[in-house]
């Protein structure tokens, strides 16, 4: 009977070792799962900021300069309300372009002798650079922009494409992250 309550004993306390070992392997997938979950929650909230509202953004080209160069990062303000002066990013189809907006919808905008006149009022362009084509009046619908590159003699825009529809633009940009001595915002 002693040798039974011995063997007894013996298997409770293999029982047991099992029981621990099982509860450390579940813990350590627990522990491992736990652990996990902040970078999961950190992914989908990065994700999520720059699918809805910000994404950086390579300048390429030279069509912004002198205010932007080519190989410039900035970041794209996708929740925006666009104002006159305002740089933003287009969807051409084949490419996105980043431009100044020049005339707002519903408004008639005109390029003579190289001075580009907005619902008739010259207007004061201290950022361009070059001279701008003339170019006939044309009256934006309500959901047109009339954007161009401050590089007026290279630059693809809407001297060239014609108005752009409010649903062509990604978003506003005035902030510069690299290179590192232009950081902040532009001028």
């Amino acid at each position: 009977m002693k040798k039974n309550k011995e063997v007894e004993n013996e298997f409770e306390n293999i029982d047991e070792i099992v029981k621990k070992e099982t509860k450390k392997k579940d813990k350590w997938w627990v522990k491992f799962i736990k652990e996990l979950i902040p970078y999961v929650v950190i992914l989908i909230v990065v994700v999520l900021i720059r699918t809805y509202l910000f994404t950086p953004i390579m300048v390429s080209g030279p069509s912004m300069k002198p205010t932007l160069e080519g190989g410039e990062i900035m970041i794209l303000n996708k929740i925006y309300e666009i104002e006159r002066f305002d740089v933003v990013v287009v969807d051409i189809k084949t490419e996105e372009i980043i431009k100044r907006v020049i005339a707002m919808p519903g408004e008639t905008i005109s390029c003579e002798n190289g001075k580009i006149y907005v619902n008739g009022k010259k207007q004061e362009e201290e950022y361009s650079m070059g001279v701008t084509g003339d170019f006939e009046k044309v009256t934006l619908a309500d959901d047109e922009y009339f954007v161009l590159g401050d590089n007026r003699e290279d630059s693809l825009d809407s001297e060239e494409l014609g108005p752009m529809k409010e649903s062509q633009i990604k978003g506003t940009t005035s902030l510069i992250l690299y290179p590192f001595n232009k950081l902040g915002n532009i001028k």
